[in-house]
């Protein structure tokens, strides 16, 4: 019996009134599957993983951090944020610090 669960995952930006659109200036790099075998290893995880592997490039790039969502769906993609499993926004600071 297999436990291996496909988490697909999308990084988004806020684009104004038109809503969120696919992160970065290559959003293929911020949307994937992630397998894990490990009933621990959930959507939380995935999520962790993902915004781990962004926060670390905008730091190896001096980059300042953006505002992001970053959205988990089992086996496949969802529609939207509403169909995922898990879904995190990061905001950056707004006070400066």
């Amino acid at each position: 019996m297999s436990t291996e669960t496909d988490w697909v995952y999308r990084v988004d930006e806020p684009h104004g009134s038109e809503g969120w659109r696919p992160y970065g200036d290559h959003p293929e790099r911020w949307r994937g599957t992630i397998t894990t075998d490990d009933p621990n290893e959930d959507a939380e995880y995935v999520a962790a993983l993902v915004v781990t592997d962004l926060v670390s490039e905008w730091d190896r790039r001096g980059a300042v951090r953006k505002h992001v969502r970053v959205i988990v769906w089992e086996d496949q993609e969802g529609a939207g944020p509403e169909e995922a499993a898990f879904t995190v926004e990061i905001q950056p600071d707004i006070d400066g610090e």
